[in-house]
């Protein structure tokens, strides 16, 4: 008996993409990502804390939510970020955002080096939300992604971390606030940030106000003119006549903006200055503390000890080229 076979020309229907899973992306960190704030999905927000050193360099784009704005206040380590010929740097203690839409959006982070940082996420509903109304002055970015259904992948220049984020990027990582009440925080601190970034001014500068950029400005030239009178630094009251402000403000705006006080730069770079002679042999250890200004070779001593993890006597022994010579 004959059976006949009728084949079948029905075909199984192409799979779908698989949905965007974010934390797929950080496997590789660990507990290096670390959502701060994490209702992207529900509410179209997010925050989230990264601090991991990487050996290679790290696929960043890989985590940018599709049709979303990112922005990323980064505090240690640098990043590259390109799209339709336009390629941004993202060095330390610099801000930008950037737009993951219909067109490729690459982004990646340098290995070898110890990367901190928090990002914002948006969803365009988020910002449909709270900034439709507001559309003069808002950066091209924004706007276009408001805008439009569907906008090509962008990214904004980046910015200096003014000193103003500063105490905020430390209070998304600490909130001050009860649990119950951290979704409400949480949003007014990325309307915060939206409101600072996200906007041009009428002359187009972006990021930094006249202020900030005064502030950093004196920050600059206290650096130089300590890194020039290291022997013989001025007073803290001299310091400000010398960049015009008072002492008290002077000590805040520094340590805002350089993470240390000035007593504590100006021993960092007495240790870095005194390390370098000892290196060079330019200088015996005597030698080299009167050269960076102390006049205590017991002090002298002691806080090279607490920089390097050696009296200033062996320091020399622990550069490669003079422990190969002693092997």
């Amino acid at each position: 008996m004959t059976v006949s076979r009728t084949r079948s020309t029905s075909q199984t229907p192409p799979a779908s993409p698989p949905a965007f899973a974010e934390s797929i992306a950080w496997q590789s960190v660990g507990e290096g990502w670390r959502p701060l704030f994490g209702r992207f999905k529900e509410i179209g927000l997010s925050f989230e804390w990264h601090d991991f050193q990487n050996t290679a360099d790290f696929d960043w784009a890989r985590s940018f939510h599709p049709e979303s704005v990112e922005l990323c206040l980064n505090l240690s380590g640098n990043a590259v970020l390109e799209t339709g010929g336009r390629r941004v740097e993202l060095a330390a203690r610099s801000v930008t955002f950037y737009h993951q839409g219909e067109t490729a959006l690459s982004a990646s982070r340098r290995g070898g080096e110890h990367h901190q940082f928090i990002t914002v996420e948006f969803s365009r509903a988020f910002l449909q939300e709270h900034f439709k109304a507001l559309s003069d002055g808002l950066h091209p970015i924004i706007a276009e992604v408001i805008q439009k259904k569907s906008a090509p992948s962008s990214v904004s220049p980046s910015g200096s971390l003014g000193s103003s984020l500063l105490p905020l990027i430390e209070s998304l990582r600490h909130p001050p606030v009860f649990a119950p009440a951290q979704e409400l925080w949480f949003k007014c601190k990325a309307l915060e940030l939206a409101a600072q970034l996200f906007f041009r001014p009428p002359d187009g500068e972006l990021f930094c106000t006249r202020q900030q950029r005064a502030a950093r400005d004196r920050v600059e030239r206290v650096r130089a003119i300590l890194a020039e009178k290291l022997s013989e630094p001025p007073a803290l009251e001299e310091l400000g006549r010398m960049v015009g402000c008072s002492p008290f403000y002077l000590s805040r705006l520094f340590s805002q903006e350089a993470g240390m006080t000035i007593q504590q730069y100006l021993r960092h770079i007495r240790m870095e200055r005194a390390a370098l002679l000892l290196r060079t042999g330019k200088c015996n250890v005597t030698e080299a503390a009167l050269e960076v200004g102390y006049n205590s070779l017991s002090h002298f001593s002691s806080a090279f000890h607490e920089t390097f993890g050696c009296c200033p006597g062996l320091y020399p022994l622990r550069t490669p080229t003079q422990k190969a010579g002693t092997d």
